[in-house]
């Protein structure tokens, strides 16, 4: 089969015993480095898209997606919910209410979030029931204002589920101050953990109980909380809902309160990726060493195939063949062999801890206790192009200068 006189040689020259062993040596290392760059490049950002997955997934189910609330509390949310229903982005519409307050017991104090939720529809836009670890959500009744609490709040407390604690709110008065503490008696019925910071700063009752402490109707509420199917769409489906309500509705979302987080996670993932490249780049780069070396000798067969008729552009084709070679197959191994271990890391986690007998994530300490790991090919493909290219450029100079090799030079001191 006819193959072009470059292609031929580069590759021949590839797989070729070469005289100079180190050579031979050099290149391999030099394949070896790139497989091994790309594969930890895949891996490492497998693992924190795992990562991001379960902190999106347990904080992000947690706090409300989009709310509608009111300017004034809203006495029948049915209508509110109804109009949200209509966006077909929106799953789900329920009555919540949201205030700010401390948490006092024994002397000890704690700033927390309190979310009033109707337990009976709570499941449809939060996980925390598949969360309870002791007690029950649907222990939350009205009119007897028992709280939901995560557990750190109640490790740090030492409080189980039939203690009492006591919630101080802000509440306006003509006092001279304007605001004046309120105090509220609470009975905990249950203790929730999502394995995120939620289980430290957030606590729920049952929305007629928050408006009883707000002074209101008890079937008054602040908003109506939704969940809809595309997180990043939740600022403009919430913004559409409320501007359709009129002016005594105004949206909120996710991104105002967690927005931060996860747009420091994406840079974080972007940071850790562009290091991760520089290891690829120098296995990458060195393929500039390996054909220079392979340049000089080779300088006679050079010359050779200049006399013969080779043109300098056949010459420079050669090396770049050869040096693209050295990458493709260095990336393919890494690829492969990345894909491998990130489709498996967890499990590979899990047999290091049965063997060692130690915990690398325990649950004590960290928030997530396994390994997450999320391959996704725009990653893989991003990251094996990476490479590809970077062995490509690699391949000029070298090339390049074994082009500009003359032959009578080269054929006199070999």
């Amino acid at each position: 089969m006819f193959r072009p006189l470059s292609i031929f040689i580069g590759t021949r020259y590839t797989r070729a015993k070469r005289r100079n062993r180190f050579v031979s040596f050099i290149s391999m290392t030099s394949m070896i480095g790139l497989a091994l760059g790309v594969l930890a490049m895949i891996v490492v950002l497998s693992v924190m898209n795992g990562f991001q997955r379960e902190m999106s997934s347990r904080i992000l189910g947690m706090v409300p997606h989009a709310t509608i609330v009111g300017v004034k509390p809203i006495n029948d949310w049915q209508p509110v919910a109804a109009a949200a229903m209509k966006n077909p982005e929106v799953t789900a519409a329920v009555p919540f209410t949201e205030m700010e307050g401390m948490l006092s017991y024994k002397g000890m104090m704690q700033p927390i979030q309190i979310s009033g939720v109707d337990p009976a529809q709570e499941g449809k836009v939060s996980i925390v029931a598949q969360h309870i670890v002791q007690g029950r959500l649907d222990a939350l009744k009205p009119g007897e204002f028992g709280v939901v609490l995560g557990e750190i709040t109640a490790r740090r407390f030492r409080l189980n589920v039939g203690d009492k604690i006591t919630l101080i709110v802000p509440e306006v008065s003509t006092a001279p101050g304007g605001i004046t503490p309120r105090m509220q008696r609470l009975n905990v019925v249950g203790v929730f953990k999502v394995g995120a910071e939620l289980d430290g700063s957030m606590g729920l009752i049952h929305v007629s109980d928050a408006a009883t402490m707000q002074h209101w109707e008890p079937n008054q509420v602040q908003s109506v909380r939704l969940a809809v199917k595309d997180l990043y769409a939740a600022p403009k489906v919430s913004s559409d809902i409320a501007s359709g309500l009129g002016a005594d509705f105004k949206a909120d979302d996710w991104t105002h309160t967690q927005g931060s987080l996860f747009s420091a996670m994406k840079m974080e993932k972007t940071m850790i990726g562009l290091l991760l490249l520089m290891i690829v780049a120098v296995a990458a780069f060195n393929i500039i060493a390996t054909l220079i070396m392979v340049v000089n000798d080779k300088g006679a067969d050079i010359a050779i195939l200049r006399t013969i008729g080779a043109t300098p552009r056949q010459i420079m084709a050669i090396f770049m063949v050869q040096g693209t070679v050295i990458g493709i197959v260095g990336t393919i191994i890494g690829g492969v062999l990345g894909v491998i271990a990130a489709l498996n890391v967890s499990e590979m986690v899990g047999w290091v801890e049965r063997v060692t007998g130690q915990h690398i994530f325990s649950s004590d300490v960290y928030f997530v206790s396994n390994l997450p790991s999320e391959l996704q090919g725009g990653d893989v493909l991003l990251i094996c192009s990476a490479g590809f290219i970077l062995s490509f450029l690699a391949t000029v100079y070298p090339a390049w200068r074994a082009a500009k090799i003359e032959p009578a030079h080269a054929l006199r001191y070999s």
